[in-house]
Parts: structure tokens; C-alpha cells; sequence
């Protein structure tokens, strides 16, 4: 079953990418907040990185994305209370968290191109998309709680029996929630890189995709595929 539709569907060329601290090749762009908001919900396992007083430092967190808040969104998080990054800010701190849809190896051998021409390498492609914010440290209970309670309810919606917070005893979870600090940022920038091939010909994004989904690669085979046929729509309003 293929999963993330929302982004594969709508993954269109973007000719102008904003100024970025990030290489987008033009093609690559992917600007459109709606679509990389999708990306991080539906991909919420983000790397944190920082510049802090000990210096560079990246921690593996799940995050929770509130699309309305600030101007661009808000990421809600918690570390544990023994992770120095939460001691390592100050609030207002300029952090960046790296989300990852997919990745897959592209073979030059994929290419109907490259039995003719030769003129093919290797190469990666992946869909990305970091979140630039200002941090704000939340050491408080009435936050903690209810960022693990939201986290939880998103989490176990797929179980058959969902956890939840009330099936722990009381004193346990009081002292669980004590040994975490929440973590909020406000997103000031939020750029993405989905690089799907699009400098290539339509045919030979076409063989690459089907390449990787006989593979069992479907994330990333049915992105290229949404890329192939947007090429071939492209060739015949020619």
C-alpha cells in the first residue's frame, strides 16, 4: 500500500526557490507550506539541531506540528530532563530541525538514455524539508502534559486498543512526566528539496521509478512517477 499520497500527488516543479542556506537546484524547490506542513506530519521524526553554548549538538525527536500557530507553524517536542540541549539554549535561540519522507539510490543503469549515451552517473534522490524557528524552553507540567497527551493520542489512533495516559498509575506518570522538559519553536523559515530527477527526460524518470517500485520502493518510485507525468503533460501542451 502506498502511503503519503498528499505529497506524491502534488508534487509539481517550482521555479523559484527562496534564498536558503540549503543547495535547491531550481527544479528540486519545494516551497509550498501547505505540502511540506503535510511532510512533517505525516514524517514526525525530526533531527534537532543546535548551536548552543557547548556548540553543534542534533538530538532524534518526535515533534507535533500546529500549522496555525505563529506565522509559519509551531513544532512542540520533549527531551529528556538529563539531555543538556534544553540547559544548552536560551529562549529565542535560532535552532533548524531536519525532516526525511524518503530516500532511494538511483542507478545509472535505469536510464534508456544511458544505453545510447553513456552520459550517466549515479545518483540520490530524497524529499526533505527543514524548519528554521526560534526556540522557547517549556519546563512546565501544564505544558508536558498535554504536549504527551496530544503526541499519545496521534500515536495510538492506529492501535486497537489505544494507550493512554490514565491507564498508568498516577504517581508513575507524575514522575515520568516529571523527568522531561518541553521544547516549543516558532518557525521562521521553512524550506524543502524534493529531488526526484526532474532535470532528467520524462522517459528516463520513467524507468527509474519503475525500477524502484519493483523493488519495493514505493515512496519514492510513485513520487518519480508524479514527476514523469507531469513531464509527459508538459510535452504535450508543446
Amino acid at each position: 500500500m502506498i502511503q503519503n499520497r498528499s505529497i506524491i500527488d502534488t508534487l509539481i516543479l517550482n521555479p523559484k526557490p527562496e534564498k536558503t542556506t540549503m543547495y535547491i537546484p531550481a527544479h528540486f524547490n519545494e516551497s509550498r507550506p501547505e505540502l511540506l506542513h503535510a511532510l512533517i506530519a505525516q514524517h514526525p521524526l525530526g533531527i534537532l539541531v543546535t548551536n548552543g553554548k557547548s556548540g553543534l549538538s542534533a538530538n532524534h525527536l518526535p515533534f507535533m506540528l500546529h500549522p496555525q500557530e505563529g506565522a509559519r507553524g509551531v513544532l512542540h517536542c520533549h527531551v529528556a530532563r538529563n539531555n543538556p540541549v534544553w540547559q544548552d539554549l536560551d529562549n529565542g535561540d535560532e535552532v533548524m530541525v531536519i525532516f526525511r519522507a524518503g530516500d532511494a539510490y538511483i542507478s545509472p543503469q535505469w536510464f534508456p538514455s544511458k544505453l545510447e549515451t553513456h552520459k550517466q552517473v549515479p545518483s540520490w534522490n530524497y524529499i526533505v524539508a527543514h524548519a528554521y524557528g526560534r526556540v522557547t524552553i517549556r519546563d512546565e507540567e501544564r505544558y508536558v502534559r498535554g504536549a504527551v497527551a496530544r503526541l499519545t493520542r496521534i500515536h495510538e489512533a492506529s492501535q486497537p486498543v489505544p494507550w493512554k495516559m490514565t491507564d498508568g498509575p498516577k504517581d508513575y506518570i507524575d514522575a515520568m512526566l516529571k523527568a522531561i522538559v518541553g521544547i516549543e519553536i516558532e518557525i521562521t523559515r521553512l524550506i524543502g528539496k524534493t529531488k526526484l530527477s526532474q532535470n532528467k527526460e520524462a522517459r528516463d524518470v520513467e524507468a527509474a521509478s519503475a525500477a524502484l517500485i519493483s523493488q519495493e520502493d514505493h515512496f519514492i518510485g510513485s513520487a518519480m512517477q508524479a514527476v514523469a507525468a507531469d513531464k509527459r503533460a508538459q510535452e504535450t501542451q508543446k
